[in-house]
């Protein structure tokens, strides 16, 4: 009795001890995917994440397994390992989380689309396989120069624009459509996509064409897409897309889409500097270029002849079902006819097939409801119209058969699907009287005639001599004088206006000082919270800005003798023009040496700053 006890304990013992596991088990959430880059160069170095995600407690895991010959990429180092852990607390309930990140270097060795395989992991002795991904890799461009790289010689981009001049190869934006010869309502889609091989600080300004003869759909781009690599015209660019919009003509004939612009601010080299400290080194400059894309004509061709009379509009590839709620009914009950047109093409232009419904009937506009996608070809999915009516009085009708005719756009001919015919019976209703099927439904309503006799008018009546005429009167004469002396005026303004914008020079030295109390203002947010690089290289571009715009010399012509010669000629002193080259040492130093810079330099500098522009300002105002 005593050793059955022990047994049956020990099997107690077994199976809480199993429970836990299997609940420990059940409250882990793992997962294992992979992270790698879309596109890379040949000779190009990529780094493969294979991420080990686990919600709850767990053991450390194996290092993943994977095949080292992997087409088109050879594993020079890895894994990398790193791990990270958090803990949450919400309403004392604790929860854990664990990541594991494994990181392989590889480098492309062969040009085309390559599959990097699953790894396998093991953890708590479960084993786990990740996802796949595809990588493109690209041929190097013609005409760059070679770098070593990992102990491989990989060719760079280079880029010859100067702020300048911007080469047009360098960044640009194209309109590329799917296909140029379409038939009429047959879908579509171009892309804006924007290329650059230049630093990209802002779009500033986005102008798309209009799609004149178009019906448009918009694809919903993610908000979170990253630049990829493409080659274009033997020169690899950082790609982004920036518009994707699904097109359907609405008439036949040749329709040229005209340009598109953006305005994107660049920053590029804009000349040289000579510092004490750290010899010459380039000054960056922000530019703005406005690029456009290239019009493009599409040829519309006309659909074939031979139109049915009830075509839809549809052009595409489609189905077409039907269905009745019930085809036994009493009178006065509603009754619903479900069509449904499913398939690609322009179902949100499409025209509702045409019912015939017996007399008799009371019948309601039909309620349609879209679910669609957009897609390469056009919209896929399927549009419902549903059709109600009641039948008023009991009997037996029969609703013909419903067609539905469009163009397939694969086999260039017009076809027509039919949905069977329903036959409907339709008994008394039990809650109406004895007429219920003496009169017909029309004959039962009140009919409301509209008088056609109206009464003469019997109010007083104000008179007027027949000689009081408005043409050549006082009035008449304003009605004409008052607009020419208006347009007079405003002609003499905007012409001054004109000449007053046409001098560059004067407008930029007029407009230099708001310039840089633009810049000081946010040199001065800077000083505000101590960001310290942020601060200095505002003040130096608000100096260099102010010195250019008032000089009227280019940034990229700017050095210390000039300015001090051109100041020299404004006729200000020794004192003023040491002001500024302090400045300037003072910013370009804090700028590039980390360890200076306290709170009290920069309230220094910036006080110099606004005092050096104000004595410029009024040494000029003497001048005027």
């Amino acid at each position: 009795m005593i050793h059955y006890k022990s047994v049956m304990k020990r099997y107690f013992i077994i199976v809480i001890l199993s429970l836990i596991n299997i609940a420990a088990i059940q409250a882990q959430n793992i997962t294992f995917t992979i992270s790698a880059p879309n596109s890379t160069v040949e000779g190009g170095q990529i780094q493969v994440k294979y991420i080990l995600k686990v919600v709850g407690n767990a053991s450390n895991p194996s290092s993943p397994e994977l095949n080292e010959n992997i087409k088109g990429f050879e594993v020079v180092y890895g894994p990398a390992y790193s791990q990270s852990r958090s803990t949450t607390i919400i309403n004392g309930n604790a929860s854990s989380e664990s990541n594991w990140i494994f990181t392989y270097t590889m480098i492309a060795t062969a040009q085309g689309t390559f599959t990097i395989p699953a790894a396998s992991i093991k953890i708590d002795g479960q084993n786990y396989k990740s996802n796949t991904a595809q990588v493109t890799v690209l041929p190097p461009d013609k005409d760059a120069k070679n770098n070593q790289k990992g102990g491989r010689p990989v060719q760079e981009t280079t880029s010859s624009s100067t702020a300048a001049n911007i080469n047009p190869k360098d960044a640009f934006v194209r309109a590329i459509f799917s296909k140029t010869k379409v038939a009429e309502q047959e879908a579509l889609v171009v892309t804006f996509r924007f290329y650059t091989v230049l630093n990209v600080r802002e779009a500033d300004k986005v102008e798309f064409p209009e799609f004149e003869g178009f019906i448009t759909e918009d694809f919903e781009l993610p908000s979170n897409r990253q630049w990829r690599l493409e080659n274009f015209n033997g020169k690899n660019y950082q790609v982004i897309d920036i518009k994707k919009t699904l097109l359907f003509p609405q008439r036949s004939g040749k329709i040229t889409i005209p340009s598109g612009k953006l305005d994107i601010i660049f920053a590029v080299k804009s000349g040289q500097v000579s510092d004490r400290f750290f010899g010459t080194y380039d000054v960056m400059s922000e530019v703005k270029r406005s690029l456009k894309t290239t019009p493009v004509t599409v040829d519309i061709e006309a659909l074939h002849s031979g139109k049915p009379l009830n075509f839809s509009g549809a052009v595409g590839t489609f189905n077409f079902n039907s269905t009745i709620s019930d085809t036994e009914v009493k009178a006065n009950e509603a009754v619903t006819i479900k069509l449904d047109i499913s398939g690609t093409g322009n179902l949100k232009l499409i025209k509702n097939p045409t019912i015939q419904f017996p007399t008799d009937m009371e019948t309601y506009d039909p309620k349609v409801n879209n679910n669609f996608r957009l897609t390469e070809n056009g919209l896929t999915g399927t549009r419902s119209i549903e059709y109600m009516f009641i039948p008023r009085y009991p009997g037996e009708y029969t609703i013909p058969p419903i067609e539905f005719d469009y163009y397939d756009i694969k086999e260039k001919k017009y076809k027509r699907l039919t949905t069977p015919p329903y036959n409907l019976k339709v008994d008394k209703d039990p809650n109406a009287g004895k007429n219920n099927s003496a009169t017909s439904y029309m004959n039962q309503r009140e009919v409301q005639v509209e008088q056609d006799i109206r009464y003469l008018k019997t109010n007083d009546y104000k008179f007027r001599r027949s000689s009081d005429f408005f043409i050549g009167s006082l009035a008449n004469i304003l009605w004409y004088l008052i607009p020419l002396i208006l347009f007079i005026i405003c002609s003499v303004i905007y012409r001054n206006q004109i000449k007053a914008n046409a001098d560059v020079i004067r407008m930029r030295t007029k407009k230099a000082n708001k310039v840089a109390s633009k810049r000081l203002k946010l040199a001065k947010k800077y000083l505000d919270t101590h960001n310290k690089d942020n601060f200095y290289k505002e003040v130096l571009r608000a100096v260099w800005g102010y010195l250019s715009d008032k000089l009227t010399i280019p940034v990229s012509d700017l050095n210390r003798e000039n300015v001090e010669s051109e100041l020299t000629k404004y006729g200000a002193g020794e004192e003023l023009i040491n002001m500024y080259i302090n400045i300037l040492d003072t910013c370009e130093f804090a700028h590039y040496s980390p360890a200076s810079g306290s709170n009290e330099a920069m309230d220094k500098t910036y006080s110099e700053t606004v005092a050096a522009i104000d004595k410029m300002e009024k040494i000029i105002k003497k001048q005027l």
